[in-house]
């Protein structure tokens, strides 16, 4: 999910549950407009940074610990790095999220939808 500022769900790719996240974070990239992109150090991979780049955002995203040279990023940018972390939150106040009562995965993203409407109302 990538979401705005205020934590507003702008969009989502739904995956399997074996597949990482990593795998669908240029596609997720690539559809939202942004100035900076903010993720955690899970999506510390130049693939990654590269695709920030490419959108004409500026990456902030902390070095791993075995990297040799740690990437420069605005710690003052990274403390919001939780307003998607507060946005998944706020989906799962929908029991029928947060529990996948959905099997197929096209009304589980239809309701998605939903309560993202929900949130931007």
């Amino acid at each position: 999910m990538a979401a705005d500022a205020n934590g507003v769900p702008l969009h989502f790719i739904l995956t399997g549950g074996n597949v990482s996240d990593f795998t669908m974070a240029p596609a997720l990239i690539e559809s939202v407009a942004a100035k900076n992109i903010i993720a955690d150090k899970g999506y510390d991979s130049q693939l990654i940074v590269d695709a920030i780049i490419a959108a004409g955002a500026k990456p902030c995203i902390p070095s791993r610990s075995h990297h040799v040279k740690a990437r420069r990023y605005s710690r003052r940018i990274y403390k919001k790095r939780n307003v998607v972390e507060r946005a998944f939150c706020r989906l799962k106040h929908c029991r029928r999220i947060a529990t996948r009562y959905d099997r197929k995965a096209l009304y589980f993203m239809a309701f998605l939808h939903l309560a993202a409407a929900h949130i931007w109302g």
